[in-house]
């Protein structure tokens, strides 16, 4: 379970690397977004999730730890505020330079 686990975290990072890079904004915007929940998941992970165990009562050594739950609840909004942002950021530099390049200059090498 944890090798899918990383690998799963892996590929997510690695395909939101890779989108963070293109030269297009929503690329860019959707690797962030890819980047986020690689990180949501991390986190998640690492509150050793038990199935059938309870959140807080009964064995402490069976229960999951609530911490990496709560930290993946607040990024999940701070990354939905982060996307909304980077989308409208980029909706303007588009308005402004007619052009959906990171770097504004679409034909220029």
């Amino acid at each position: 379970m944890e090798a899918l686990a990383s690998l799963t975290v892996a590929v997510l990072v690695a395909c939101g690397v890779y989108l963070v890079l293109r030269a297009r904004t929503f690329p860019v915007a959707v690797g962030l977004s890819l980047l986020s929940y690689a990180i949501n998941l991390f986190l998640l992970f690492t509150g050793r999730l038990v199935s059938g165990a309870p959140p807080l009562i009964g064995a402490a050594d069976r229960a999951a730890d609530p911490l990496p739950q709560a930290l993946v609840l607040t990024a999940i909004v701070i990354g939905f505020g982060m996307t909304a942002f980077v989308v409208i950021l980029a909706l303007r530099a588009f308005g402004q330079l007619g052009s959906d390049h990171v770097d504004g200059r679409e034909g220029e090498p």
